[in-house]
């Protein structure tokens, strides 16, 4: 029986994580960088307090430089990095990324680096406007020891900053084998495009023209890639669910304090019963989401055969009440609400990029029913 609590542990990192966020993240320091056109799309100054602090090394083990600490820490990080609007590579880097090299059992060697916070990791797998991890027309040409790559990889989260590119493509040979390889980002024939997306965040389009990779670059063995890349979405989904939870809970907060704030015919508007159904109604739902993202962060330490399952229920719920929550943010505050000096607008934009990014809510529901065989 999982445990729907923190443990002393997790609750410490979740505290730290509350009085680092504070200072260092919200939508004022969103807005500075997007006003004066950040390149990296971060503060590096931030990030490498994040990295002082331990978060790239909460998922790597021990022996790689890492903390071995568990999916649930690192998720209450995620819920608070969504609640302040931070931005940094944690997520691409220290969840996808590092997921992804410990999974395929390869290039172990540049964990310590990502667990310090000097290197950085990007996973390039969507061709197209909607999530579709095997629908893949980038193709690896065996020749030699070596292949080379050709095609374009779109919406690379980090993809403009990241070090190292961990590529999804297909074997010319059997087009059923997808391989993973890891890419140098400076490797001849790598072009990478900085995306502007409506959250401010990094997003980038990455081409490959006649790029040639070793062997060594492999990701696991050759018929494993699709698999570990599945296993590396249920975690990067379950993580974007707890980001979500922490956009609505924030919403939540904020349109709150402004019912009890904001006067009309001489009382607070919070009093309108209309208005207090509709909060009900939705801090049940949040109270819904904050269950499942914890059932489903820690089924990611204790139950892995699990996590695909419930990764997609946490993603499609947290979608639902995400966008719910921020639209809902919008309409109780008024007009005042749609203004770019206010900051809920941040907070309904960074939700759509993120119910978007590795499957939507109506992929999700598919891919449950589909993982239950209805």
């Amino acid at each position: 029986m999982q445990k729907l609590v923190l443990t002393e542990e997790e609750q410490m990192v979740r505290e730290s994580a509350t009085d680092f966020l504070a200072q260092k993240a919200g939508p004022d320091a969103l807005r500075k960088i997007r006003d004066t056109a950040n390149p990296q799309g971060f503060s590096s100054e931030v990030w490498r307090e994040m990295g002082e602090l331990g978060w790239p090394s909460i998922l790597i083990e021990e022996e790689h430089g890492g903390l071995g600490f568990s999916h649930v820490a690192m998720g209450q990080i995620m819920e608070l990095c969504g609640s302040t609007l931070a931005c940094s590579p944690l997520f691409a880097t220290a969840v996808v990324g590092a997921s992804a090299l410990s999974l395929g059992g390869d290039r172990l060697a540049l964990l310590p680096k990502v667990a310090s916070g000097s290197l950085t990791l990007a996973l390039a797998i969507d061709e197209s406007s909607r999530h579709n991890p095997a629908d893949i027309a980038t193709r690896a040409v065996k020749r030699g020891d070596g292949y080379t790559l050709n095609g374009e990889k779109t919406f690379v989260v980090d993809g403009n900053v990241a070090d190292y590119l961990i590529v999804s493509v297909r074997a010319d040979k059997d087009p059923e084998d997808v391989l993973l390889f890891l890419v140098p980002r400076d490797a001849e024939g790598v072009k990478i495009i900085k995306t502007e997306m409506v959250d401010s965040r990094n997003s980038a389009t990455v081409q490959l023209n006649d790029v040639t990779v070793q062997s060594d670059q492999l990701i696991g063995q050759s018929g494993a890639g699709l698999e570990i890349l599945q296993k590396v979405l249920n975690i990067a989904n379950v993580h974007l669910s707890a980001e979500l939870l922490g956009i609505a809970n924030e919403c939540f907060g904020r349109t709150l304090r402004y019912l009890n704030e904001r006067k009309q015919f001489g009382v607070e508007i919070g009093s309108f019963q209309g208005l207090q159904h509709r909060a009900a109604m939705l801090w049940t739902e949040i109270e819904l989401c904050k269950s499942i993202v914890l059932k489903a962060l820690r089924a990611l330490d204790e139950s892995p055969g699990e996590a695909g399952l419930l990764a997609s229920t946490a993603k499609a719920k947290t979608c639902q009440v995400a966008e719910l929550a921020s639209n809902e943010g919008i309409q109780m505050h008024g007009g005042i609400g749609m203004t770019d000096e206010f900051d809920m607008g941040f907070f309904i934009k960074r939700a759509r990029v993120a119910q978007m990014l590795y499957g939507d809510r109506r992929y999700h529901l598919n891919r449950y029913a589909e993982l239950r065989a209805y």
